[in-house]
């Protein structure tokens, strides 16, 4: 390893891999029986965006298998050093329209649809790459004009609309909290989701699933439903780059 992968990995970043995963998951694991939550119904995606490929080659040592990346072409290049292994590619963050074509080669999941026209692109790409995709529809619960997501008075005429494109798989809705320390005002955010789920399932029964909460706030969002939690620093330590280089407008941490 190189010297600054020593100092931000540490000298063994299996062990320390291996150890914050262990932590993260108890987390998990107390955060849902203090909910009352069924054991394996909290499923945790690592967030491995700034993490380089020869890095995530430890992290599967690890028994990391899915890997959660926001930004479609650094994870197209880690695919691409990293394809003789069993990995799951999840795409978490916001696609540009012109990059329909490389997450539909090699993605398993997509956590950030927002748009008929972006649905309609990827479905008839995945038609010629003949795959399918999960899609986690992205909701903006916390009003930032700042974010990406449907407003949530549009969400239900999108969802009757998901009919029209078979290559993809709808598993729920995605959402990003409002960043604050402050848990009073991050709950609404997962409790709106939960209820726009609510209704959401009565027209489409196959988005059941709540993919919310990041390293700062993914315990609240479980006490509050949430199905997938979205984890990387508390994982793999602070990245070089701000949040706000993979959120625009956000200083949250996944």
């Amino acid at each position: 390893m190189s010297t600054a992968d020593i100092e931000r990995f540490g000298r063994d970043p299996l062990s320390s891999f291996r150890a914050n995963l262990a932590s993260v998951e108890e987390r998990i694991d107390k955060a849902r029986m203090r909910a009352g939550r069924d054991c394996g119904s909290v499923r945790l995606l690592p967030i491995t965006k700034t993490v380089p490929a020869h890095i995530l080659r430890i992290a599967y040592e690890a028994g990391i298998r899915s890997f959660g990346e926001n930004k479609i072409q650094e994870a197209t290049a880690k695919h691409d050093a990293l394809a003789e292994l069993d990995i799951g590619w999840c795409i978490v963050g916001h696609l540009q329209t012109n990059k329909v074509k490389y997450l539909a080669r090699f993605a398993k999941e997509f956590h950030a649809l927002d748009s008929l026209r972006l649905a309609d692109l990827l479905n008839s790409r995945l038609e010629r790459e003949d795959r399918f995709l999960d899609v986690y529809v992205q909701v903006n619960t916390s009003g930032e004009e700042s974010k990406f997501g449907l407003h949530p008075d549009t969400l239900m005429p999108f969802v009757d609309a998901l009919g029209q494109f078979p290559r993809l798989k709808p598993r729920g809705l995605m959402t990003l909290a409002l960043f604050s320390a402050d848990t009073a005002k991050v709950r609404p955010c997962f409790a709106l989701l939960r209820r726009l789920r609510d209704e959401a399932v009565k027209r489409n029964a196959a988005l059941s699933e709540l993919s919310m909460g990041m390293s700062g706030d993914f315990e609240e969002a479980i006490e509050e439903g949430a199905d997938v939690v979205r984890v990387g620093q508390a994982i793999f330590g602070r990245r070089p780059t701000p949040d706000s280089h993979y959120w625009p407008g956000f200083g949250g941490a996944a």
